[in-house]
């Protein structure tokens, strides 16, 4: 190779990455971010070529294009089936709810309804037995997403009644994620398909026309509809891993709700939004959205945010709800690896005198992740925070609730995956009624942990280095 053709691919080199940098630099991201991908790329050139193929943003732009055209189709197709977006007029009109309500539709999301009825489920079998008795009583539809399937005892279970109802005639459809559900391979799902069940995969990984699909931005949410009248969401996947009946006491520590009513609508419409993202196809019925008389249930509203928008729905409803706590702030989650912003707010609420409470495994179901956890704890433990270490087993609940007012359940965990890199959903309720339930549940499940205590002495070099490198990795985790 000739030295004039070295310095040629030198200058196309180097072009290639001006001309990235300029787009990254465009993008406004955080500056420590733009800064990050542009070393990568300078002092990794082979790797981080290979990263930004992968991960980059461009790809994204593609994947948010194609889900905006999902999204707009379906708005266009239910237009007059869904409840409209404005704040009900008998929603309470002071305080944190009413604020979080109103930043949350205007950042896109739906009301808050009052729902017929909600069952805070808080074992994988009682979920089960729940999602299991209301997908017997389909008459029309069984709609279900979920982030992990497993092809274990509980989810053969689960797979062979909806083979039974689906060869009954009611239209079953199941949507999987592909990283999440690897365990899950065609020939378990046969069964499924051939009894005139729809199964897809969202966002597989592979080789299709010699380009490499993205392998983040997952869906993490574990949806399940029935009849557009039942609605579940919460924490719990399908899996022996949350059933005490399989794993007894190592059964993982979770979440997850039951709803009834008009709230169901919004999580139908979520699904709806990511299959047609999944398939290209769109099923409406007028059975998807059935009408519900008028109540004063519960108060719900169902939040989703994903990689697709820049609206970080979610991140905002936790960053609003630790910023307006008033007297105390319960926050359970796997995955506790907050962004700076998230950090600030809860060393500010607990330096306001706010009762801050955070409950995380003492050992995570990655080690990477519990390092990471762990470098966080001395300096909000100073500010005043109460760290609670569960377990074992494993804790995998993601719920808040704030002065015993309002909380939230879902799926979205407290770290930069779920709140930038996922597709997640949570449950609001503002409901005194349920706060106080999901207060007492965290109660109970301190029984189960101890408290956080700073180290006397200082950590090992070791230590210390494993906890700063898990942090320095943290937005990947």
């Amino acid at each position: 190779m000739t030295d004039h053709l070295i310095a040629l691919l030198s200058l196309a080199w180097l072009a290639w990455i001006a001309l990235v940098a300029v787009g990254l630099i465009l993008e406004r991201h955080s500056p420590v971010a733009t800064l990050a991908w542009l070393l990568a790329l300078l002092f990794m050139p082979y790797f981080g070529f290979l990263v930004y193929l992968l991960f980059g943003p461009r790809r994204l732009h593609r994947r948010r294009r194609r889900y905006d055209r999902a999204r707009e189709r379906l708005i266009q197709s239910t237009r007059d089936l869904r409840s409209d977006h404005a704040i009900p007029e008998n929603f309470p009109d002071v305080g944190l709810a009413r604020q979080i309500a109103l930043m949350q539709v205007r950042v896109g999301q739906g009301a808050p309804l009052s729902a017929v009825r909600v069952i805070v489920l808080e074992t994988g079998d009682v979920c089960y037995r729940s999602i299991e008795t209301a997908i017997a009583a389909a008459s029309h539809h069984i709609h279900l997403e979920y982030y992990t399937w497993r092809p274990d005892r509980v989810g053969t279970r689960l797979r062979d009644l909806l083979v039974e109802k689906a060869r009954a005639g009611v239209e079953v459809r199941l949507l999987l994620d592909a990283i999440g559900s690897d365990r899950t391979d065609h020939r378990f799902l046969q069964p499924l398909q051939d009894a005139g069940a729809e199964v897809a995969w969202f966002n597989p990984i592979g080789l299709r026309r010699l380009r490499l699909k993205q392998v983040n931005f997952r869906t993490h949410r574990k949806i399940v509809v029935c009849d557009g009248q039942v609605g579940f969401t919460g924490g719990i996947n399908v899996g022996d891993e949350h059933s005490q009946t399989h794993r007894r006491h190592d059964a993982w520590r979770d979440t997850h709700l039951r709803i009834e009513g008009e709230p169901v609508h919004r999580l139908q419409f979520i699904f709806l939004e990511d299959w047609y993202f999944a398939t290209d196809q769109a099923p409406f019925a007028d059975e998807f959205f059935p009408r519900f008389a008028e109540t004063t249930g519960h108060w719900l509203q169902i939040v989703e945010s994903g990689p697709d928008n820049h609206r970080h729905a979610i991140a905002k409803l936790y960053f609003a709800a630790i910023a307006g706590a008033q007297r105390q702030l319960l926050l359970a989650t796997p995955y506790f690896v907050p962004s700076e912003a998230l950090t600030m707010a809860l060393v500010t609420a607990a330096l306001r005198g706010v009762d801050v409470q955070v409950l995380a495994p003492k050992h995570s179901d990655s080690r990477l992740v519990t390092a990471a956890a762990r470098s966080y704890y001395d300096e909000l433990a100073s500010a005043g925070v109460t760290i609670h270490e569960y377990g074992p087993p494993m804790l995998h609940a993601k719920l808040m609730v704030v002065d015993g007012e309002i909380a939230a359940v879902g799926s979205a965990n407290f770290d930069n995956r779920s709140l930038a890199l996922n597709f997640e959903v949570m449950a609001v309720l503002y409901d005194a009624g349920l706060a106080r339930h999901l207060t007492h549940s965290f109660a109970a499940d301190l029984r189960h942990a101890s408290r956080y205590v700073k180290p006397g002495r200082r950590a090992t070099f070791g230590q210390r280095l494993g906890e700063a490198t898990a942090r320095l990795l943290s937005p990947l985790l």
